[in-house]
């Protein structure tokens, strides 16, 4: 029996500040009109070298504990030999390696199978792009 593969980019915009922003909504809407009850997995892709896909708990301070996180790792400062943008870019070029630009994630009955707390994030820190694609990919 073939599988069936489709697939969608969503825009978020992100704005001018360092975000966690919850894309578990766009997730689940998009399994809503594409998986048709099936199993199978949701593949997320930010094509973006400054941002990363995230399974975290949001809304009870953990969001904002993961980019406290990300500025004791990755501090915004003149140190990174990538210069270009605004003060401290580079370490935006270093997040994907801490925080990948992918996901893939279960679908049970065309469902997203998450834990309790989880949801799905979009990890933004680069101030200079403020909006970015979010490629969704369902294949059952």
């Amino acid at each position: 029996m073939p599988g069936t593969f489709t697939t969608t980019t969503v825009t978020i915009s992100t704005g001018s500040d360092e975000t966690v922003t919850d894309l578990t909504d766009a997730c689940e809407r998009f399994l809503r009109e594409n998986a048709d009850g099936a199993d199978g997995l949701l593949n997320l892709f930010v094509p973006h070298a400054t941002a990363g896909i995230a399974v975290i708990e949001t809304g009870a301070g953990s969001d904002d504990d993961l980019l406290a996180a990300l500025h004791t790792l990755l501090p915004a400062d003149d140190r990174w030999q990538h210069r270009h943008g605004s003060p401290g870019h580079g370490r935006d070029h270093v997040l994907p390696a801490l925080v990948p630009p992918h996901a893939t994630l279960p679908v049970i009955g065309g469902r997203l199978e998450l834990g309790t707390w989880q949801s799905v994030c979009l990890v933004d820190t680069n101030k200079d792009n403020p909006d970015r694609q979010v490629r969704l990919s369902f294949l059952g």
